[in-house]
């Protein structure tokens, strides 16, 4: 797909796999801008990568208002003081991840045991 080529609504749901829903939202809160020819949308390069950025975001648990913070460095429209700000969420995230790969963990281990105390319980080997 060159850059040139403008996706239509249905199409942009498909490739990001995302519901109408969550694509009409994210244009409601002006995430995304597609052109416009009448009722139709079209979305452009711009905005799909607006939208790879949005979902990176999303999978890293930033909110949507960090996100936009984001896009707006992204695209060289952000001050020192919002990449400064931005790098300080970065870091924020950063530590809540690292917590949950460790909540993670334990639990992992804890499940193994349990399992593994009722495979024995049951006379068979784990």
């Amino acid at each position: 797909m060159s850059d040139d080529t403008r996706l239509t609504f249905k199409e942009m749901c498909a490739k990001f796999d995302v519901t109408p829903r969550t694509l009409r939202y994210y244009e409601y809160i002006e995430l995304l801008s597609p052109e416009r020819e009448g009722r139709t949308r079209f979305y452009t390069a711009r905005e799909r990568a607006r939208m790879e950025l949005i979902l990176r975001g999303r999978s890293f648990g930033f909110a949507l208002e960090d996100i936009r913070q984001w896009l707006l460095i992204y695209e060289n429209e952000g001050t020192e003081a919002q990449m400064r700000a931005w790098v300080e969420m970065a870091n924020r995230q950063l530590e809540e991840l690292a917590e949950k790969r460790i909540q993670l963990a334990d639990a992992v281990s804890e499940l193994t045991r349990l399992r593994d105390v009722t495979l024995k319980a049951l006379g068979e080997d784990t």
